[in-house]
C-alpha cells in the first residue's frame, strides 16, 4: 500500500471527477490520502472531503501564501477545529520568501501560531519552505527545544542544511514529483541520504505531477510514479519502500487509523 501524504482533494479543479480520481488512486494501491487546508476559510470544505470517505484525512492550517489575508496571530482556532476525528495535522504552514505573496512578518506570526497549535495538540506540523531555509530551520530548531514537536517538511526542495536540520529535530521529509524533474539532481543527492524511517511520499495535487506525466493535473494515483522513482534512487525494492513510507506515515501521523 501507498500513502499519498499531501494533496489538495477540495480544490475545484476536482469537482467534476473527485470519485473517479478515488478510483484511481485505489487501482494505483494508495491506501490513504491526507487532504490539506491551506485556508481557515475553507476548512469545512477539506473536512467535508475527509469526512466522505474513511481512507481520507485532512488537516487544518493556514498557508503562508495566505498569512496576509487568512494568517492567525494564537493557535486556538486551530486547536479547536483539531478536535475533529478526521483532522490529524496541522498546516499547512511555513514561510515562503519566493513567491512573497503574504508579508515576511505576517508569515511569521502566522507559522508561531501553528507551532504551538502543533505543541498542544500533539499533531505533526506541516511546513511549507521556499527560500527561507536558514529561517525556517531556526524557528523549528527553537520550538523543538521546547518539547512537544513533530512534523514533516513537505514536498521538501529546499537545501542539504535544512533537510539535515529537520532530521536533527526528528522531523519526517516529504518527497513529491519534483524529485524525478531533470533540473533536480541536488535534491535527488539529499534524498539518497534521507533514511528510509523518516521518509514520506506525496503529490500536492493538484501541482507537480511527475515525470513521465508533468504538465499534467496531478493526482493520488501519480503518487506510485514518485515511489518507484525513490525506490530506485535508493536502491531499495518498490515494495520495501511502499511498505517503509506507510509504516513512518502512521508513525508520524498516529491520530489517523489504519484502513
Amino acid at each position: 500500500m501507498l500513502v499519498d501524504s499531501h494533496c489538495h482533494l477540495d480544490f475545484d479543479v476536482f469537482d467534476g471527477d473527485r470519485d473517479a480520481v478515488l478510483e484511481r488512486a485505489r487501482a494505483a494501491g494508495v491506501g490513504t490520502m491526507l487532504t490539506i487546508c491551506t485556508r481557515l476559510s475553507k476548512f469545512e470544505q477539506v473536512r467535508a472531503v475527509a469526512d466522505s470517505d474513511p481512507e481520507i484525512w485532512c488537516s487544518v492550517g493556514v498557508h503562508p501564501h495566505e498569512a496576509a489575508e487568512e494568517g492567525i496571530d494564537a493557535p486556538a482556532a486551530l486547536i479547536e477545529r483539531a478536535r475533529h476525528p478526521r483532522v490529524v495535522g496541522i498546516g499547512e504552514t511555513g514561510l515562503d520568501f519566493y513567491y512573497d505573496h503574504s508579508p515576511h512578518d505576517a508569515q511569521r506570526v502566522n507559522f508561531r501560531a501553528h507551532i504551538e497549535a502543533a505543541r498542544e495538540t500533539g499533531l505533526p506540523l506541516i511546513v511549507h519552505a521556499r527560500d527561507a531555509d536558514d529561517e525556517t530551520a531556526s524557528m523549528l530548531r527553537a520550538a523543538a527545544a521546547a518539547g512537544g514537536l513533530t512534523g514533516v517538511m513537505h514536498c521538501f526542495s529546499s537545501g542539504r542544511a535544512l533537510a539535515e536540520a529537520a532530521l536533527e529535530i526528528g522531523f519526517y521529509i516529504s518527497l513529491s514529483g519534483i524529485v524525478t524533474f531533470k533540473n533536480a539532481e541536488e535534491l535527488r543527492g539529499i534524498a539518497k541520504d534521507v533514511p528510509l524511517d523518516r521518509l514520506l511520499v506525496e503529490t500536492d495535487a493538484p501541482y507537480l505531477a511527475p515525470i513521465p506525466l508533468r504538465g499534467k493535473r496531478n493526482e493520488p494515483a501519480f503518487v506510485a510514479h514518485t515511489a518507484r522513482f525513490v525506490a530506485e534512487l535508493k536502491g531499495v525494492e518498490e515494495g520495501a519502500l511502499a511498505a517503509a513510507t506507510t509504516e513512518n506515515f502512521y508513525r508520524l501521523f498516529a491520530k489517523a487509523k489504519r484502513p
